[in-house]
C-alpha cells in the first residue's frame, strides 16, 4: 500500500513539479558552453559564410545563454550582405545547403533570411530537383530551415518542380535505408546523416508515417551506439557524431539519459564531453589539437542538451518552446527511481 501510494502521489507530481527542481546536474556542461563561448568568439571574430568559421558559430552563440555583443551578429550580417551582393545572390550553383545554412543563421539573430540586400536566402529552396540533388542532405536542411520560423517556400519559377514540405518528407522517407536509418552514399545507414535526419522530422512526429520512421532511426541508433556512449562514422569516433546525436536526441524531445541512449554507464553528452581540449574539442580523441567544426558543432550540442533541461525550444526551433520536455524529463525522472526502486524514500525526504 505503501508503494502504490508513493506511486501515484509521483504522477500527481508530473504537473505540479517546474522542470529545474528534478534537472540533473549540469554544471560541467554549463562551465563548458562559457568557455566554448569566449574560445569561439576570439577565434572566429570575424563571421563570414562558411561551413566552418561561420553560421555555425553564430547559430551556437546566438542559441546559446552567453551575453554576446550585438555588434558580433552585426558583422556577421554585414559579411553576408556583401557576399550576397557580390555574388548576385548566388551562393552555390549546386549545394542549395549554402542557402539552408545561412538561412538558419539569419533566423538565430533576428534577421530576415527572405530579405537579405535585395535577395531571398530561401528562394533557391523552392526548387526541389535543384535541392535534392545533393541527396537526403538537401532535404533535410532545406526543411530545418523552412521550419525553424514556420517559413513559407517560396514559389520558384524557374523551378522544373515547385518544392513542398510534403515533397521533402517523402524525399527523406524513401531513402530510410533497410537497417533503419539514413545515409549519404551505399544502403548502410550512418549515425551523423540518421541524427540530422532526425533533427528534420522532429517538427512532424505527429504523422504516423514519420513516427514509425522515427523509431526505426532511434532503434538503430540505440544499436550502434558504442560503450562509451559514442557514436562514429566512417568508422570513425568523432566529436561531430556524439554532437549530431544529442541534437537529435533533444529535437525530439528525448533525454540523452534515456535508457536507450546510455551504454555501460556513458551517456552521448559523457562521450562529446572526452573530446574536450582545454575550451574546445578535438575531432577525434587521438588528435592533440583543437578541430574548429568539431568545437562549433560540440558547442551548439552542449547548448541544445542545455536548453533542453531549461525547458526551451530546440536548437532549431526558433518560435514557441514545446512544452512536452517539461513532461517528457519528470516523467524519466520518475523512472529512473523506479528502476532505482527509491520512489517510496526519495518521497519520505
Amino acid at each position: 500500500m505503501k508503494k502504490l501510494l508513493a506511486i501515484c502521489l509521483c504522477i500527481g507530481m508530473i504537473f505540479r513539479i517546474p522542470a529545474q527542481a528534478l534537472a540533473f546536474d549540469t554544471s560541467s556542461v554549463d562551465t563548458a558552453i562559457k568557455e566554448t563561448a569566449q574560445y569561439l568568439l576570439e577565434t572566429v571574430n570575424n563571421p563570414q559564410i562558411s561551413t566552418v568559421g561561420g553560421e555555425w558559430t553564430v547559430l551556437g552563440l546566438a542559441r546559446s545563454g552567453v551575453e554576446i555583443p550585438q555588434a558580433y551578429f552585426q558583422q556577421y550580417y554585414e559579411n553576408v550582405q556583401n557576399a550576397v551582393i557580390a555574388s548576385g545572390g548566388v551562393l552555390h550553383k549546386r549545394k542549395y545547403t549554402e542557402y539552408a545554412r545561412v538561412a538558419l543563421a539569419l533566423s538565430a539573430i533576428g534577421k530576415n533570411p527572405q530579405e537579405v540586400a535585395g535577395f531571398c536566402m530561401l528562394a533557391p529552396l523552392g526548387d526541389y530537383k535543384k535541392t535534392v540533388w545533393q541527396g537526403v542532405n538537401g532535404s533535410v536542411w532545406a526543411l530545418l530551415s523552412l521550419d525553424c520560423k514556420g517559413y513559407e517556400i517560396p514559389m520558384n519559377t524557374s523551378a522544373e518542380v515547385q518544392a513542398t514540405r510534403d515533397l521533402y518528407l517523402a524525399h527523406i522517407l524513401e531513402h530510410q535505408t533497410a537497417d533503419g536509418g539514413w545515409t549519404l552514399s551505399g544502403e548502410a545507414a550512418d549515425p551523423d546523416m540518421t541524427a540530422m535526419t532526425l533533427q528534420a522530422l522532429s517538427a512532424y512526429q505527429n504523422r504516423a508515417e514519420v513516427a514509425e520512421a522515427i523509431q526505426k532511426a532511434l532503434t538503430y541508433l540505440s544499436r550502434v551506439q558504442k560503450e562509451d556512449g559514442g557514436f562514429t562514422t566512417v568508422n570513425t569516433e568523432t566529436a561531430e557524431s556524439c554532437a549530431q546525436a544529442i541534437v537529435a536526441l533533444c529535437s525530439l524531445g528525448i533525454s540523452p539519459e534515456d535508457k536507450r541512449f546510455v551504454k555501460n554507464g556513458n551517456t552521448v553528452v559523457d562521450a562529446l564531453m572526452q573530446y574536450r581540449t582545454g575550451q574546445a574539442f578535438r575531432h577525434t580523441k587521438n588528435d592533440i589539437k583543437p578541430d574548429l567544426m568539431a568545437t562549433e558543432q560540440g558547442f551548439y550540442a552542449l547548448v541544445a542538451y542545455q536548453r533542453f533541461y531549461e525547458g526551451k525550444s530546440g536548437l532549431y526551433q526558433m518560435t514557441k518552446a514545446p512544452q512536452q520536455n517539461v513532461r517528457s524529463l519528470l516523467i524519466q525522472f520518475l523512472e529512473t527511481l523506479f528502476m532505482k526502486g527509491k520512489v517510496y524514500e526519495q518521497i519520505q525526504k
